[in-house]
């Protein structure tokens, strides 16, 4: 128990650093897993809450770098051994490239591609992997996959998390690679995210002209964000929207409701788009850490 404790004390250390330089951070079992149960697990399915209902337990959903928010996070799960980093969340749009397999791969997918790949910081895993940190640009989001790019190699993209370094898990510790700790992570190179962020999908006719209660319950969502939630806010019920084929006739009341809540113009359109793209069809992997 107080060797937990103590794992318990140095992942919070850690987690505090790493939220310092803007990754948003939540505690982790040592299955790699979110420690803190969700608050709806006897609820009657389907549960679609990611947080709105302000209490912990959403896993990536409650990562943050707010440190007396991470404080309490650890407090709540005093067995944590690790911390996730949520990826694909402002500044940095963490992207996660995760090799399983010969780093030889993507360097050789690189050349096919025409992209380099950049020295960034670098993490190695228990398993004998490692995870390159990327920085994806502002309004696009980048999907999670498994093997789509590559066999061997998973992305974590938004709605997504890496283990961060200083996790110990069951299969051992996650620990930077030697000469990367002081790398700031590398801009994805454009040729690469091409690959990474799925084709705009096709313009869908509008069912009838409005959006009917449907429509109407999602511009309601948006605007109710808080502060720190309104591009995710924004996000899900684009997707929501494309997803029940009303997304291009919901487009603008979604912009204007996201708008009101103090997005600017520019972020809520390009967050719609992402979120077209983000639905159109793909082979997509489960958001897991690994």
């Amino acid at each position: 128990m107080a060797a937990t404790g103590r794992r318990t004390t140095l992942a919070l250390t850690y987690a505090l650093s790493a939220a310092e330089r803007g990754l948003p951070v939540f505690p982790l079992s040592p299955s790699k897993l979110p420690a803190l149960p969700s608050p709806h697990r006897d609820d009657p399915a389907p549960v679609r809450c990611r947080g709105e209902c302000g209490r912990p337990g959403h896993g990536v959903h409650d990562a943050t770098t707010d440190p007396a928010a991470v404080r309490a996070l650890f407090a709540l799960a005093p067995w944590a051994t690790g911390y996730g980093i949520a990826c694909g969340r402002p500044p940095h749009h963490l992207i996660g490239v995760d090799l399983d397999t010969d780093p030889a791969v993507l360097r050789r997918l690189g050349r096919e591609h025409g992209f380099p790949v950049p020295g960034t910081v670098t993490v190695l895993t228990p398993s004998g992997g490692r995870h390159l940190w990327l920085a994806g640009p502002p309004g696009v989001v980048v999907p999670n996959s498994a093997g789509r790019l590559a066999p061997g190699i998973d992305i974590r993209g938004f709605g997504g998390y890496l283990a961060g370094p200083g996790s110990v898990t069951a299969r051992g510790a996650y620990r930077l690679a030697p000469g990367t700790p002081a790398l700031p992570p590398a801009a994805c190179p454009p040729a690469l995210l091409r690959l990474l962020v799925p084709p705009p999908r096709p313009p869908a006719r509008a069912r009838g002209g409005r959006p009917g209660p449907r429509g109407e319950g999602l511009v309601g969502f948006v605007l109710a964000a808080r502060e720190g939630r309104r591009n995710a806010r924004l996000f899900w019920a684009a997707c929501r929207a494309y997803e029940s084929g009303i997304g291009d006739a919901l487009a603008d009341a979604l912009t204007e409701a996201a708008v009101r809540t103090g997005l600017t113009a520019h972020e809520a359109r390009a967050t719609v788009a992402s979120a077209a793209r983000f639905t159109a069809p793909r082979g997509a992997g489960a958001p897991r850490a690994r």
